[in-house]
């Protein structure tokens, strides 16, 4: 009887584990995303976490609803990156994602954390004023 409760107790251990893993740490899907940097700031109660919003090109909606811009909202865990897109808002990039089945407090708010930065665009001045 001992042993049998043992063993049950060792499979509902492994399986939580499993579960643990493939809900916050399995990678889901990997890709890119390209747009504008509308917004990136670093918030949170307990957790500081880095979290932005790319304006992908396009637009959508339905004949019922209003068209709206196709945003993308995600996290960033990395130090070096987020500094990065701090000094780049307002410019259009291609960003590496990561997709997680669920979100963590200390990795972000979202389920896509970016992990690398493909192209940032030189287009300073494109609407036409001088900045001096």
């Amino acid at each position: 009887m001992r042993k049998a409760g043992a063993i049950i107790i060792t499979i509902i251990v492994v399986v939580l584990i499993g579960f643990i893993y493939w809900r916050y740490f399995f990678v889901f899907a990997e890709g890119t995303k390209a747009g504008v940097l509308n917004t990136f700031q670093k918030k949170g109660y307990v957790f500081k976490t880095y979290e932005g919003q790319l304006i992908q090109s396009g637009f959508r909606g339905s004949p019922t609803t209003a068209i709206q811009s196709n945003q993308f909202s995600f996290s960033v865990t990395d130090e070096k990156i987020a500094q990065k897109l701090m000094e780049n808002s307002g410019k259009d990039m291609e960003l590496h994602y990561k997709r997680y089945q669920a979100a963590l407090p200390w990795r972000g708010m979202q389920l896509f954390v970016i992990d690398s930065i493909y192209r940032i665009s030189n287009e300073s001045n494109s609407n036409g004023f001088n900045s001096q």
